[in-house]
């Protein structure tokens, strides 16, 4: 395909570095240094220019254009590139917008703005929270097929069970599949007897039970359920969609804002949350209000270091789990280095949402593995499939090494995957899949 993504900063980079390898790419941006870096670090061509001109779209040859990519750092930017985009072309556009209420008027009125699809950073990050909410010691969760399948990231503590065992002594489960092991930053896939270490992070694919289970079985201090205490600190956007999804899930969060009109506000909105007005950096009111009791604190305000500084703070009284919002995608490692639980980046979670409208073969969902060393793709399996109709020992064998096979959905049904499985056309499949063989594998698949 040939894209233009319209847009240099990180959501619009990171698409354009998964993409340079597969597909002919063009990206505009009105800073000519950012436009430079890009020429010369990514298989790219880099137009210094204003996307939301004609001009400037025509020069990245908007008329041959099989999708435009919108992705700055402005809501309106973005709508006007996707509207003058469709005006004068046939490619499908996608517009990343911050604010929800663009969202809303996008899904009342199919194609509305002229815009193919629309991502919204606050909701997606927000979706992207509650899914590691109740799953002890998971840092990464995602759903597949319908939520029947989920894919979830466990870090392995010194203490846990399953510590120094291996895959082979750790997986009692029916249907989970051991899909990889992250250690000092390579990615392995492992066999029976491959040794699960303290500080690896296991990647698991199956059914939302097993999964569960797995979570329990690792961290067993941590039980899992809906009676969690979850406290969020900031009444963003993103802390506002948090408390009300975790509403709709049965919990009653505490949600901690600092402006007296805004908590006013949310107190209006989220009549399942307890909504108190100060500053969640004040020590007393933390431990006054027994801050430390908490299961789990989500950190959502304005700044990455103030999400830092809250995180540092909830972790020093007592509480379990800490979930920072980082907004430099570059900072996720550095802050869960220095104690952040789990960190999640906007710009990542839009980047992979993105990212599955663009693999060969139609992703059906796609999830992007410690900054893009691997990915988890959902394939529905057509007859010319590489998989189709083949016992899986043999159609793995087709495959470049570095895939995994985690699940496989049938009519609603959930199957789990062993060497003699037959994956039939229709199926939907669930593959762990390594970042260098990506492009050759969702050809086949």
């Amino acid at each position: 395909m040939r894209v233009i993504i319209v847009g240099a900063g990180q959501v619009g980079s990171s698409i354009a570095a998964d993409l340079d390898d597969t597909h002919e790419v063009v990206v505009i941006d009105c800073d000519a240094e950012r436009a430079d870096e890009l020429n010369y670090s990514l298989d790219v061509l880099a137009i210094h220019g204003d996307g939301t001109s004609v001009e400037t779209l025509e020069d990245a040859g908007i008329e041959r254009a099989d999708m435009v990519i919108a992705s700055t750092d402005d809501d309106e930017t973005n709508i006007v590139v996707c509207s003058t985009a469709k005006a004068v072309s046939d490619a499908f556009t996608i517009a990343r917008v911050k604010n929800t209420e663009y969202l809303r008027t996008w899904q009342r009125s199919a194609k509305a703005f002229g815009i193919d699809f629309m991502v919204c950073t606050n909701l997606l990050t927000a979706e992207s929270i509650v899914r590691v909410v109740g799953l002890p010691a998971a840092r990464d969760v995602d759903s597949f097929a319908g939520g029947q399948v989920q894919m979830a990231e466990f870090e392995i503590g010194e203490d846990s069970p399953v510590a120094n065992q291996t895959v082979r002594e750790a997986d009692r489960f029916d249907s989970l599949t051991f899909a990889a092991i992250l250690r000092d930053g390579e990615v392995t896939i492992p066999r029976g007897d491959t040794v699960i270490t303290p500080g690896d992070r296991v990647v698991v694919i199956g059914s939302p039970k097993s999964a569960q289970e797995f979570a329990t079985a690792i961290a067993p201090e941590e039980p899992p359920g809906t009676a969690e205490e979850v406290v969020i600190v900031g009444g963003s956007e993103i802390g506002y969609h948090v408390a009300r999804l975790l509403e709709d899930r049965g919990f009653k969060p505490r949600l901690v804002e600092h402006d007296s009109e805004r908590a006013r506000e949310l107190a209006e909105l989220l009549p399942g949350t307890i909504v108190m007005e100060s500053d969640a950096t004040d020590v007393d009111f933390l431990e006054r209000e027994h801050i430390g009791d908490a299961d789990l604190v989500v950190a959502a305000l304005d700044s990455d270091e103030k999400n830092l500084l809250v995180s540092l703070l909830a972790a020093r009284l007592g509480v379990e789990r800490t979930v920072a919002v980082i907004d430099t995608t570059p900072y996720v490692e550095l802050f869960e280095a220095v104690g952040v639980d789990v960190g999640v980046s906007p710009r990542e979670v839009v980047a992979e949402e993105i990212t599955r409208f663009t693999r060969e073969g139609g992703a059906e969902n796609i999830a992007l593995i410690e900054s893009d060393k691997a990915e988890v793709l959902e394939i529905e399996v057509d007859r010319d499939s590489v998989l189709a109709n083949t016992p899986i020992r043999e159609s793995i064998a087709a495959l470049p090494e570095g895939v995994v096979i985690g699940a496989i959905t049938r009519k609603h049904e959930f199957i789990t995957p062993r060497g003699d499985t037959v994956i039939e056309p229709g199926d939907h499949v669930v593959v762990f899949v390594d970042s260098t063989v990506v492009g050759d594998v969702s050809a086949k698949l």
